[in-house]
Formats: C-alpha cells, structure tokens, sequence
C-alpha cells in the first residue's frame, strides 16, 4: 500500500515531468510550465520533506520534459522553445543548447552509456544528437503526427530507440543506421517508457494510452504481453 510521505512545492506552473537517479536515492530533479526546472534534496524531514537546492532556468517556454544522465551529474531537458539543454547539476548552469527542431520539442533522453542524445518533436522527426549539440541525423516524418516520447534501449547490446506518437504508433529504430525496423500499430497514441528488469535483460516497452489502457511489449519479438 502506497504512503503519501510528502509534498515538494516550489514551482509555479503544471509539474510536467520528474527524474530520478538510483545512484542518488535523495535527489529529485522537477520540470514545470514555470519554464524551470528544480533539483531537489529530500531531506524526509516532518515538516519538509525535502528542499529546492537548486532552480535552474533558461528555457523559454514550458518545459516538456527532463532525464538524468547514469552518473547523476548532468540532466537534459526539452521544451516548447524548440530547444534542447544539457546542464551540469554540479553548478546549476547550461553547458549546451541544441536547436534544429522546427517545433516543441516534447520528448528527450540519454543513450546508456550517455554518449548519444534522442529527440522527439511536434515537427514529426527525431533527432540523434551527440554531446556537444551537433545533430549527427534526423528521421524525417517519423510519425505521421506529433512524437510524444522517445527512449534508447537501456542495453547497448540492442542498439534500438523506440519511438511513439499521435499516430497511434509505437515504431523500433535501428540506432546503427536510423532505419524503421518495426512498427505497432496496435491501440492508441501514449507515453512510452522503457524497462529491463526482466531475466536475460529482455528490452521492453511500456506504451500508456489516453483510453487508460497500457500494453507491454517484447521488443525482441514484436510480440505484445499484456495489456492493462
């Protein structure tokens, strides 16, 4: 059973997204229609469960959506502005801004070993970006409506990034060459988020859809597991 333990105030707009990292149990980092994003420190006291260590701005519109890199100390955030941002969580400051989308830029995420970025976009493409904000390839017409999320597979032994949108679609990408290796079609347009948890690292897909349903897929095997 779930125990509410606290509640972080401090921005003044919809919380959008949040990031964890499992390496720093007591670090939150938060993004907001306020156009920034916090860093929190859950202290777990009674009467504040954590503090604002730090606000970082400089987007200039809502801030869509934020990760965490694998060792805790950069994040990267995207936004309405069109622009993506790589900020160094150590002193709170900007260390690159990506710009190449056309539009909102709703979606963003780290490869595994953090050396690759992942972009998606109401412009319909995704971006692959290296870290110092060149686009090194865009997938044009990814979807045949807005990107909604995208995320790398969490094990470099399956180069894929996975891909959803306004379509209705969940599609695979070759990371080696940006080429479609499958599409599903099955259900409608959601959030996608990826987990390997699983026995053997198997690479999965959790698609969560406005009709409150969510379907789990086998990527290996294009093969849909559940749906709940």
């Amino acid at each position: 059973q779930l125990e509410l333990k606290g509640t972080l105030r401090g921005h003044n707009g919809w919380v959008t997204q949040i990031a964890t990292n499992p390496k720093f149990p007591e670090t939150v980092l938060s993004a907001s229609r306020d156009k920034t994003l916090i860093l929190w420190e859950l202290t777990k006291d009674e009467t504040s469960y954590g503090i604002p260590k730090r606000r970082l701005r400089g987007h200039g519109h809502f801030v869509t959506d934020v990760v965490m890199s694998s060792d805790g100390q950069y994040a990267l955030s995207c936004s309405w502005d069109k622009t993506l941002r790589l900020w160094d969580l150590i002193v709170g400051r900007t260390t690159r801004r990506f710009e190449d989308h056309q539009k909102d830029v709703l979606s963003v995420a780290f490869s595994a070993d953090n050396r690759q970025i992942v972009s998606g976009s109401r412009d319909k493409t995704i971006k692959l970006w290296n870290t110092l904000a060149q686009c090194k390839y865009t997938i044009e017409n990814a979807h045949a409506d807005w990107v909604s999320c995208v995320r790398f597979s969490p094990n470099n032994s399956n180069p894929i990034i996975v891909s959803c949108g306004w379509d209705y679609e969940v599609k695979v990408w070759n990371l080696t060459n940006c080429k479609l290796k499958k599409a599903h079609d099955e259900g409608p347009q959601g959030l996608l988020e990826h987990r390997d948890r699983l026995p053997r690292r198997v690479p999965l897909c959790l698609r969560v859809a406005r009709t409150a349903r969510a379907m789990l897929w086998d990527l290996n095997e294009s093969k849909r597991l559940y749906t709940l």
